[in-house]
């Protein structure tokens, strides 16, 4: 019996809302649409630039891979209800490691985005994998790219960090920071961890303010600091020139369910003005505490802002969640015992001091200072 070749060879993988099929000549138009659509040309190595030409040149190696009984695999996604099977994106798996372990890809045409269909065939592929006797699969993507990890997030992988320097960069500079995560046969393929966006709050009090998502432009609002460097880690702190790196690891603590970081911003005229932030050290915000943080900007001080922005990030916090809150059961912060205004705004809220850490800090003219530790429960 002669063994079937592509596409033949090819199994089609369903779940009632996607469906996995073989690539197609058809598909050539729409796959050069997807490459050359700029959110894939910002985060993916497509060629550059990318036609008909580099468009067949792909399908043939997708023929030739699933010729190969060791070939990468890669299936075209469309609809399970469309009937003309309209090509939506592309997912592969690229088997190593003696055929066990595979690195998951996968791409979308962006008029399929934000449609679930992603996530829908990362399962399918994932579990056929398992099925066939697979390990494990590995993800990896540039540092930032969000939409990339969200589908796997969603699948249920577990994000194992950045490794710097690691992917090449598609425009020909050097080499990129590299999230990875991966997925293992007895993994459940739904999102394990929260992905903690910030909820819109507001409150009425220093003249009105709205506690929303960050910005981009946010930067513009921000201005140079000025506190004592033991008030807080360098690492936190807002200004200018460390924006896009501070945002970017905000970003991705929520992405990883560790923190959620709210901008300060006046209800009026939307200008930043800090930033309130609840996190843990260990675990996701899924557990009953979380430490909670807050900081202005200079111009900002002595207004009430961060008194109004810790009260409201704090109610939130403690609030059922069958109310819209968080549920948690115990706010705690720790604060150096010469920061005035932070400690007098955890007073404000009631927030008690349960322990003390003897010079804690020891400041430039040799005087040292204590850290202090608070917390506040749930009320009953």
């Amino acid at each position: 019996m002669t063994e079937a070749t592509f596409p033949a060879v090819v199994p089609e993988l369903t779940d009632g809302h996607v469906r996995l099929r073989a690539h197609r000549p058809t598909d050539l138009e729409r796959i050069v649409e997807q490459a050359t659509d700029p959110e894939s040309v910002r985060w993916t190595s497509v060629p550059r630039p990318y036609g008909e030409e580099q468009g067949r040149e792909w399908l043939s190696l997708i023929e030739a891979g699933w010729n190969d009984p060791g070939g990468n695999r890669l299936w075209a996604l469309c609809a399970a209800d469309d009937p003309e099977r309209t090509y939506l994106g592309t997912v592969d798996l690229r088997p190593g490691l003696g055929g066990r372990v595979a690195e998951l890809g996968y791409a979308l045409h962006p008029g399929a985005r934000g449609r679930g269909f992603m996530a829908a065939a990362v399962r399918l592929v994932a579990q056929w994998w398992f099925d066939e006797g697979g390990t494990r699969v590995h993800w990896r993507a540039e540092r930032g790219n969000f939409a990339s990890w969200r589908v796997a997030w969603a699948c249920g992988f577990t994000h194992h960090g950045t490794l710097p320097g690691s992917l090449e960069d598609g425009a020909g500079g050097p080499p990129l920071d590299a999230w990875q995560a991966s997925l293992g046969p007895d993994d459940v393929l739904e999102a394990r961890t929260p992905w903690c966006d910030p909820d819109l709050l507001r409150t009425d009090e220093a003249g009105g303010l709205v506690l929303r998502p960050w910005l981009d432009e946010d930067v513009d609002a921000l201005e140079p600091r000025d506190q004592p460097a033991h008030h807080m880690p360098a690492r936190g702190i807002l200004e200018p020139d460390t924006f896009p790196e501070w945002l970017l690891t905000r970003r991705e603590k929520m992405a990883l369910g560790e923190a959620v970081s709210w901008c300060v911003a006046d209800a009026a005229t939307g200008r930043a003005l800090g930033e309130a932030l609840l996190f843990v050290h260990e675990g996701t915000l899924d557990d009953d505490t979380a430490e909670l943080g807050y900081q202005v900007v200079p111009s900002a001080r002595g207004r009430g802002v961060a008194t109004a922005a810790a009260r409201a990030v704090a109610a939130h916090a403690l609030a059922p969640r069958v109310d819209g809150g968080m549920g948690m059961r115990r706010l705690v912060a720790q604060t150096a015992e010469d920061n005035i205004g932070s400690n007098a705004v955890l007073d404000a809220l009631g927030f008690e001091i349960w322990g003390r850490e003897t010079e804690a800090d020891v400041l430039p003219d040799g005087r040292t200072v204590e850290s202090l530790h608070w917390e506040r429960l749930r009320e009953r």
